[in-house]
């Protein structure tokens, strides 16, 4: 028997497999043992060209969102409208001082007008009227009537029924009066009791404070005995001070003066003023004149030299 089989799987559609149907042949009516085997051949279903790879939910969600995307769909169709615009066949351009028009080609020509014909109309509605005012409802009788006569003293008998009004209202007021009593009585106890406290807190404030003031007052006593006390010690300390000042100092001015006295002699701070006047004023002047007596004894000399130099040459020239 011929067998014919076709498979469709397009990416952005469902997978579809096509068969002609056959009988089956060779197949027995009961389902026969397993063979005993010890190790069993299992099929790979991944190697199944009859099994679709991949999620087919996922498959029909791109499918649908690519359907349910208008901005994508109108982009596409702007693509498309482009693409066949450009490969689509173009009156060639007008020559030099021509242009193209466009005209009608029809049978019966058209007058062109942007002008729209216009008409008017008009209606008018009625007015609307008031709403009338709405009547009171009235719910419709139902039932009997009927009526009865009651005399005096039938339903109500004063003498009798005001007695326990009387006593509830005599013994609650009575009630209410000892409460009261009671309460004030409690209340003057209170303030008794209160105004007793108030005594007894303010002596001891009292008492307090004065605990308090005689605590300032040692303090104070105490802090100024202490001030005292320092400053008294400082005093004897400052005595001592001074005392073992003066006997160092009187102990190093005793040989100091002695010896500032000759080492400012030595420095010739003490000097004779005639001795002064001798080595300031007459020595500078003997030297001076002594310098310049030499001076001229040279020049003296140096010139005599000369003559006799220049008149032993003349004699030599005689010669």
């Amino acid at each position: 028997m011929a067998f014919a089989s076709s498979s469709h799987r397009n990416p952005a559609e469902v997978y579809t497999f096509l068969s002609r149907p056959r009988p089956v042949e060779g197949r027995s009516k009961f389902r026969e043992p397993p063979p005993k085997q010890t190790q069993h051949s299992y099929g790979n279903i991944m190697y199944d060209r009859h099994v679709v790879r991949g999620s087919m939910h996922a498959q029909h969600i791109a499918h649908t969102r690519s359907q349910s995307n208008p901005a994508r769909m109108q982009r596409e169709q702007v693509i498309r409208n482009r693409a066949r615009d450009q490969y689509r066949p173009r009156t060639p351009e007008a020559l030099m001082g021509r242009q193209h028009v466009d005209v009608q080609t029809d049978l019966y020509l058209e007058e062109l007008s942007d002008v729209i014909e216009t008409t008017e109309t008009e209606s008018q509605t009625d007015a609307f009227l008031d709403k009338p005012a709405t009547p009171l409802f009235i719910p419709a009788k139902s039932g009997k009537d009927a009526e009865t006569q009651i005399e005096e003293g039938e339903l109500f008998d004063f003498d009798r029924e005001v007695q326990p009004v009387l006593e509830v209202l005599v013994g609650k007021t009575i009630e209410q009066s000892l409460l009261e009593v009671m309460e004030e009585e409690e209340l003057a106890c209170l303030r008794a009791q209160q105004r007793a406290f108030q005594e007894l807190r303010n002596s001891e404030l009292a008492e307090v404070q004065r605990l308090q003031e005689q605590e300032r007052r040692h303090s104070e006593e105490k802090a100024r005995r202490i001030a005292q006390q320092k400053k008294v010690l400082e005093e004897e300390k400052e005595i001592a001070e001074k005392i073992a000042a003066r006997a160092y100092t009187q102990t190093l001015l005793a040989d100091l003066l002695p010896r500032v006295f000759t080492s400012l002699r030595t420095h010739g701070y003490f000097y004779d003023p005639v001795e002064k006047d001798i080595e300031t004023n007459f020595l500078p002047w003997l030297m001076d004149e002594s310098h310049n007596n030499m001076e001229k004894r040279f020049t003296a000399r140096q010139l005599l030299d000369t003559i006799i130099y220049e008149a032993t040459k003349r004699l030599d020239e005689f010669k």
